[in-house]
């Protein structure tokens, strides 16, 4: 399959189930209302419990004032700061929690749609795939932190390296060091470049692994960079796609930003704007996880199905063959046609 045809086919898909962006919308008008639950509300009854009073910090002079000393403002409001802490922690599990499972709802629909075009939305397939994919998702999505934390690892190692040689180069020739600072940091920003779109293209095409074959977590991973090993042109489909909704959405921001130069309607309409902005996004977001699912169902899945398709015509064969385990009972038998006598 070529780039073209994945990048048509993904965008048919998401046209005839547009609910899937419905419902990205809708996770985000859920994280907006939790956010109010889960943090707004206890630091509003904090304030009242604790009897605090921060009218001093509207002031921009007096906040600067007040962060000169944070020791002093978290033993002052330490028990507003365990509050948010609290708060902000369960915040951040219940949104991990919704966003994996509406994640695991819609990569397991995409997946069924591209196994079988005759599949339309339904929520019903939407929760069932939910609930199956989401622990698999979970145990994936904790590997591919890990790596994200090693690649941070290795990209703090070498902005360390960079800095001291620039440092040392300072003590020679100022010139040289602008120079070798220039130069290492285009290395440094095209090296994080590489790594960051190499492991989100793991992530896209170990999902797909795990919802058409079902494997495990780990198995999924090691698979996932077999298959990007052998087949580069999938890494490059991704990178295509990504770099086209970077496009997209700086073009959508550089629309938006007349809206902050307008007075007083301006963040009036700024609100229905990121609404659209932001439903367009998810939308460019459920094409590349169809592309790059239907690219790995061409590639990967569908060459395993080929030998099961060849062994049904031997199968029909088989059962074409009367079964002679049990006795066989004589049918009658045609009549013998009549010699004829000589005259």
């Amino acid at each position: 399959m070529t780039y073209k045809d994945a990048i048509k086919n993904s965008f048919g898909l998401v046209h005839k189930n547009w609910q899937l962006v419905m419902v990205q919308v809708a996770m985000m008008i859920i994280s907006c209302i939790g956010f109010f639950v889960f943090i707004g509300i206890p630091l509003a009854v904090a304030f009242v419990m604790f009897g605090l009073d921060l009218t001093e910090l509207t002031r921009l002079k007096d906040l600067i004032g007040t962060m000169r000393e944070p020791s002093e403002i978290i033993s002052r409001y330490m028990g507003l700061f365990i509050v948010f802490l609290i708060s902000f922690l369960i915040y951040l599990f219940f949104i991990a929690a919704i966003g994996i499972y509406v994640f695991g709802g819609s990569a397991g629909l995409i997946g069924r749609i591209v196994k079988n075009n005759a599949e339309r939305f339904s929520m019903n397939t939407f929760f069932s795939e939910g609930k199956r994919l989401f622990l698999p998702l979970v145990g994936f999505t904790t590997i591919i932190g890990v790596i994200f934390i090693g690649v941070a690892f290795i990209l703090g190692l070498f902005g360390g390296g960079i800095a001291a040689i620039i440092s040392i180069a300072k003590e020679h020739e100022a010139t040289l060091a602008l120079f070798l600072g220039i130069f290492f940091s285009l290395l440094l920003f095209c090296v994080g470049l590489i790594l960051i779109a190499c492991t989100i293209a793991l992530t896209l095409y170990g999902v797909a692994a795990v919802v058409f074959k079902g494997t495990g977590p780990l198995k999924s991973t090691k698979e996932t960079i077999k298959y990007l090993y052998h087949h580069p042109d999938a890494l490059w489909l991704y990178c295509i796609t990504f770099g086209g909704y970077i496009l997209a959405s700086f073009f959508l921001i550089l629309l938006g930003t007349p809206f902050s130069l307008i007075p007083i309607a301006g963040p009036i309409l700024a609100l229905p704007y990121q609404l659209f902005s932001y439903t367009v996004q998810s939308y460019l977001g459920l094409v590349i996880i169809c592309t790059t699912f239907i690219y790995y169902f061409s590639t990967e899945v569908r060459p395993e199905q080929a030998p099961e398709l060849k062994v049904e015509p031997i199968a029909e064969w088989v059962t074409q063959i009367p079964d002679i385990s049990q006795p066989q009972v004589p049918g009658p038998t045609p009549p013998h046609p009549e010699k004829e006598e000589p005259e």
